[in-house]
């Protein structure tokens, strides 16, 4: 059933009609649609735009259509140009005339639009959801490992110590945004376009905030061309889930260097790893490099995305048909790897001890080395020569900077006494940076206690 083919002499092609056909991906929005158009159905019947009878019969038999859906009774015609043309020919079989009646005050246009922000605000609540139990896992494993050090990097070069909590709340802090992004951007899809017809909205007398309430809604589209024509909720919700693969991308890479044999700080449960077809020794770590892959697959949605919208006059165009492959495929990406991270993540074997003696390498204390001379008086540009001329020396003698003896210290300045020793163990070095956002024992205390309450807030 073509809902426009009132104005047409001739069939349209046969490659044509396929190649305009959008049911092969929008059929998943059969929920969406119907949903919103017993919403319409029914403020037709309020308003006496249609008889109420009408509106009755068209609300029931919608919510027929889709329990048939759901059921596996009614399989979807792929025949069809779209899910709406799909539902109104479903319904009109199933009640005659009285289903010609619902599309009045409304366009594909807006319907659609309608479609496409209901399914957003739902994909937002679900990887929300995945989002926290994320954050949650990170959390425990954070309270778990609150006194491991390990070194941190810049550069990919031994740094400062710091522990694996710390560095474990560093993608914390990552996620949340993640989560505080789409919660952000929920509100600016929460806006009900119905009611704006093709694009200069209705002559009806549309109950546009019963429609809203109805399908719980905020707010309603303040311009009928713009909410026809929008889709920057699209855009801003793959930008926020390109982001979110960015962070899974990097803790990636970090896992697949952790679990080679030059790091040697993890290990992979066998769950999620697998072996080589011709190396039987290997342990590969294709889940996370799965992901890291498919972040490039997303970031390809929002391209496509921008592409698409970046020249298009007011109102709609036909180019916008193309919103839904890439907003289903990023979404549906995303989800897949929010559940394999949390997974993998949750039964990873951190190997503390290994992370403990790289720490230990690198000269990953000469910060505090100069840290003391500052605290003994001398300027901090002068330490760092001192410091970096200490270095240099520890590294001919082939020493760690705590083997050195006092005398090799004062070789290099008289200010070196015996307490420089206690100022430059690891375990001092990580516990003396007792700042907020700082890795010591209580710094890491109180940004898991504000991490909870956080949570806490989430799950309210």
């Amino acid at each position: 059933m073509k809902l426009w083919g009132g104005r047409f002499t001739e069939k349209t092609d046969e490659a044509a009609s396929s190649f305009h056909s959008s049911l092969s991906f929008d059929q998943r929005l059969y929920r969406q649609d119907i949903t919103g158009s017993m919403a319409h159905a029914e403020m037709l019947g309020k308003e006496s735009i249609i008889p109420s009878t009408d509106a009755t019969a068209i609300t029931n038999a919608l919510k027929g259509i889709l329990s048939d859906i759901e059921s596996g009774v009614l399989s979807i015609d792929l025949s069809s140009e779209d899910i709406h043309s799909f539902v109104e020919a479903e319904l009109i079989a199933r009640i005659g005339d009285a289903g010609r009646r619902l599309h009045t005050g409304r366009s594909r246009n807006d319907q659609v639009a309608l479609d496409m922000r209901m399914y957003v605000k739902e994909e937002i609540g679900e990887l929300s959801k995945l989002l926290a139990e994320l954050l949650e896992i990170l959390l425990t494993l954070a309270k778990k490992h609150k006194t491991d050090i390990m070194p941190g990097y810049t550069h990919l070069q031994l740094a400062q110590p710091v522990t694996l909590a710390h560095h474990l709340l560093a993608y914390v802090q990552m996620f949340r945004r993640d989560f505080e992004r789409l919660a952000d951007c929920y509100k600016r899809v929460d806006v009900l376009p119905l009611g704006s017809g093709a694009l200069a909205a209705t002559t009806y007398p549309l109950d546009r905030e019963f429609v809203a309430k109805k399908l719980n809604f905020s707010a309603i589209s303040s311009n009928s061309m713009d909410a026809v024509s929008d889709r920057d909720f699209c855009i801003e919700f793959v930008s926020a889930l390109s982001i979110t693969m960015m962070h899974l991308s990097r803790f990636c890479e970090e896992l697949i260097l952790w679990s080679s044999d030059s790091f040697g700080f993890v290990e992979m449960a066998d769950a999620y790893s697998t072996g080589s077809s011709i190396m039987p020794q290997k342990k590969n770590p294709d889940m996370a490099e799965l992901i890291r892959g498919k972040t490039g697959r997303v970031y390809g949605s929002l391209v496509a995305l921008l592409a698409m919208m970046k020249s298009l006059p007011l109102a709609y165009n036909k180019d916008m048909q193309e919103d839904k492959e890439s907003v289903f495929d990023a979404a549906d990406t995303v989800r897949a790897c929010l559940s394999v991270f949390s997974k993998m993540l949750e039964t990873l074997t951190f190997k503390t001890e290994k992370m403990y003696d790289a720490a230990k390498k690198g000269y990953t204390n000469a910060t505090d080395v100069a840290d003391w001379l500052v605290k003994n008086g001398m300027t901090f540009r002068e330490a760092h020569e001192v410091t970096g001329r200490l270095v240099l020396y520890a590294i001919e003698k082939n020493k760690k900077l705590d083997d050195l003896t006092l005398e090799e210290y004062t070789s290099i300045s008289d200010i070196f006494n015996e307490s420089v020793y206690s100022a430059i163990s690891i375990e001092a070095c990580v516990n003396a940076r007792n700042v907020a956002g700082g890795p010591s024992e209580q710094a890491i205390h109180e940004a898991i206690k504000e991490v909870e309450e956080f949570l806490r807030g989430t799950a309210g």
